[in-house]
């Protein structure tokens, strides 16, 4: 297939309902029935035409598996897949659906439940995550499984898991809690559902940081609370702002350990101001720290729920960003004094996380498997985030500058120059590519125009190289 030919398959719509391996199938069978492909052309291998569309090679070969299974495309050995000999496609039939219906806007998220997207932010190294090891401890839980185990799961989450994360916190983030205050969730929009719903009522004000995690302040208004958006600079949060802002808030949601989007850690100071700011006003801090183990400049910082001596932080973290997204579990450590609230909230509000997969992820953090693979994240991020980065500086480095950070799973990428980040971002998303900007996170806040890309699948030079020369296309064109 010549290279021209090739760039009919672009550019995937990765937003659209449509998995990328469906698009691939798509466009191929219709470059056939357009007699763009001829019976006997070959085919480029599913390395090749990955490597080209900056796709996971899996995506390439589960498009031809379905190619091949409807007599599109044949093996022929050493001479490749080609186009079968002697076909005589009929036209593909016309859409059912209108271009408008499927249009997607240019803020569109990536579809759930499809392959990641180059430089999704948000998810960990999917393929270096021991499938193996998880389907045998699966296994292994299903086989156990007794009848009364098969009813519905404790409201407030398994008592193993409970007592496992509280083992974990008080050794790897210094947070000293017993089992009874870890709340088990889906995930941190529950979380945070149950704060609000625990220790909120509608009108009440809530410091947010600005930029920050958009989400969050969506979340709140749909409660009826205000977010109040507070100024971050290198050091954090901004307390002297917050107070000034609304000093009365009755709660404040912080990151401190690698503030979301900038990356930047709370400093001491900081983190004494608003604990002290929290005792004055009897306001709620809510610590998410849902990447404080990814530190890559010395140790990771010690929660901000570990200096807490009058009991105003809820501890928030997920398993998300450590495992792998699609588990849907969470947790939150809620001050002792709360602990029955929370229950009769968790009672009213949820069902309970599905107790097979805390069972194994029980297990995985008592037999060492979690401590173990968050070593080796660490090393393989730490290597994944140099290799982005200088990927980037040697394609890249007359348009954008990587700003270093010391921790977290993105990388900051400024504009050079006066160029927007929103027009190449949007540029990015309808080739297929993952991207978020900085002035997308802002509320009131003046940041200088950059990007947000997720490097943890970023697996060598090549690949970066590749996306690389795709971006930078998209920039000089």
């Amino acid at each position: 297939m010549i290279r021209s030919e090739l760039r009919r398959l672009l550019p995937l719509n990765p937003a659209a309902g449509e998995p990328l391996y469906r698009q691939i199938y798509t466009r191929f069978r219709n470059a056939i029935a357009d007699q763009l492909l001829m019976p006997g052309d070959r085919i480029p291998s599913a390395r090749a035409l990955a490597e080209e569309l900056g796709v996971a090679r899996g995506t390439i070969e589960a498009a031809y598996s379905l190619l091949a299974a409807e007599g599109y495309v044949e093996t022929r050995g050493q001479a490749g897949t080609v186009v079968t000999l002697g076909l005589k496609p009929s036209a593909p039939p016309a859409p059912s659906l209108s271009a408008a219906t499927i249009a997607v806007s240019a803020l569109s998220l990536p579809t759930v439940g499809t392959l990641p997207l180059p430089f999704q932010m948000g998810l960990p190294a999917l393929d270096a995550f021991p499938r193996k090891l998880w389907s045998r401890l699966a296994a292994r839980s299903i086989r156990a499984t007794t009848p009364a185990e098969m009813t519905y799961p404790p409201f407030a989450g398994l008592a193993s898991l409970r007592s496992e994360i509280a083992t974990y916190l008080q050794l790897s983030r210094g947070v000293a809690c017993t089992p009874a205050q870890v709340f088990v969730t889906s995930g941190y929009r529950e979380s945070l559902q149950l704060i609000a719903n625990a220790l909120l009522k509608s009108g009440d004000k809530v410091w947010t940081e600005d930029p920050g995690y958009t989400p969050t302040a969506q979340l709140l208004a749909q409660a009826g609370i205000v977010p109040v958006p507070v100024a971050v600079d290198a050091d954090g949060l901004d307390v002297a702002h917050g107070i000034h802002m609304a000093p009365r808030a009755q709660a404040a949601i912080v990151t401190p350990a690698h503030q979301s989007p900038l990356c930047v850690s709370l400093s001491l100071q900081r983190r004494f101001a608003l604990l002290d700011w929290a005792t004055r006003a009897r306001a709620w801090i809510v610590e998410d720290d849902y990447d404080g183990e990814y530190r890559y400049v010395g140790r990771p910082l010690p929660a901000l729920k570990s200096l807490d001596r009058d009991g105003r932080v809820l501890y928030a973290g997920t398993f998300s960003k450590v495992l792998f997204p699609g588990m849907r579990l969470a947790y939150l450590v809620v001050p002792e004094s709360q602990v029955e609230k929370f229950d009769a909230v968790s009672r009213t509000m949820f069902s309970g996380s599905p107790a097979l997969t805390q069972s194994i992820v029980s297990d995985f953090i008592a037999e060492g498997h979690f401590a173990r693979h968050l070593q080796r994240m660490r090393k393989l991020y730490g290597e994944r985030r140099k290799i982005a980065a200088e990927g980037i500086a040697a394609v890249l480095g007359k348009y954008l500058r990587v700003e270093p950070q010391p921790g977290g799973m993105h990388l900051i990428v400024r504009m050079r120059g006066r160029r927007s980040d929103q027009a190449l971002a949007n540029n990015m998303r309808k080739a297929g590519l993952y991207a978020h900007t900085l002035s997308q996170r802002t509320v009131q806040a003046s940041v200088a125009p950059g990007l947000l890309l997720g490097f943890t699948n970023i697996d060598s030079s090549r690949t970066i190289e590749v996306l690389g020369r795709r971006i930078l296309a998209l920039i000089e064109r």
